[in-house]
């Protein structure tokens, strides 16, 4: 019998990605549903996953996007009950803000393949798997560690890029979803922004020519992980 995962996507282009492949093979069904209009009252009887994917906007927009604040207090009580939750860059941010963190704009925006480092405890979890692996960046936020949270990776550029609770959350800063497609899509998308950040897009396509392949590998392993964890979580 599948199981769900409701996946909360807030833009098309920012989708499950190589993650899809891992979900179905592990029996899961995606949901997917738009939180921009996605209806938050609604209950959570049939769900045994939920997956919250990136975002243009921040954890801090609530004023000028209503549904943030909704997704937020949402999030939180299913937290609450720890149910299992995975936060991917603007998904680990609002995990981490609703578990009483603060989110906030870091200090530059780190586009393109980076090493994450896993901490000792990152080292015995499914962030192992990118350890010397370099992953996909595509932020300028960061947040302040959770207290009931365990730091899993850190970067030369951020403190927090991935956190966990006990098995049934994780929370990753980076995007282990992106594929090739995906990447072009963005840069394709939005070269005045790259441009911006100091960036050169024909250099991350070339990065991503050498690095996406290996990438693919080590995200796929860490969900085929986290999945396998959640069997062992009473």
């Amino acid at each position: 019998m599948h199981r769900t995962a409701l996946v909360i996507q807030h833009d098309p282009e920012i989708h499950l990605g190589n993650l899809h492949e891992v979900l179905t093979e592990s029996g899961y069904h995606a949901r997917v549903v738009d939180a921009r209009s996605f209806d938050f009252t609604t209950g959570t009887k049939d769900i045994d996953v939920v997956i919250v994917l990136g975002n243009d906007h921040g954890v801090y927009d609530k004023a000028e996007h209503a549904y943030i604040a909704r997704e937020e207090a949402w999030l939180a009580a299913w937290m609450q009950r720890e149910r299992p939750t995975l936060g991917v860059c603007f998904g680990a941010q609002i995990m981490a803000s609703a578990l009483g963190a603060t989110v906030y704009r870091g200090e530059q925006t780190v586009i393109g393949f980076r090493d994450v480092v896993p901490t000792a405890a990152g080292s015995a979890s499914p962030v192992r798997h990118f350890d010397r692996v370099p992953v996909m960046e595509w932020h300028g936020d960061t947040f302040t560690l959770p207290e009931q949270a365990t730091l899993l990776a850190r970067s030369d550029e951020y403190a927090h890029e991935a956190f966990a609770i006990d098995n049934w959350a994780l929370a990753v800063q980076f995007h282990p979803e992106t594929t090739a497609e995906m990447h072009e899509k963005w840069l394709t998308d939005a070269p005045d922004a790259v441009t911006a950040a100091g960036y050169n897009v024909e250099v991350l396509r070339a990065e991503r020519e050498r690095l996406s392949d290996a990438m693919q590998a080590a995200s796929k392993a860490m969900l085929r992980d986290w999945l396998a964890g959640l069997e062992k979580t009473p």
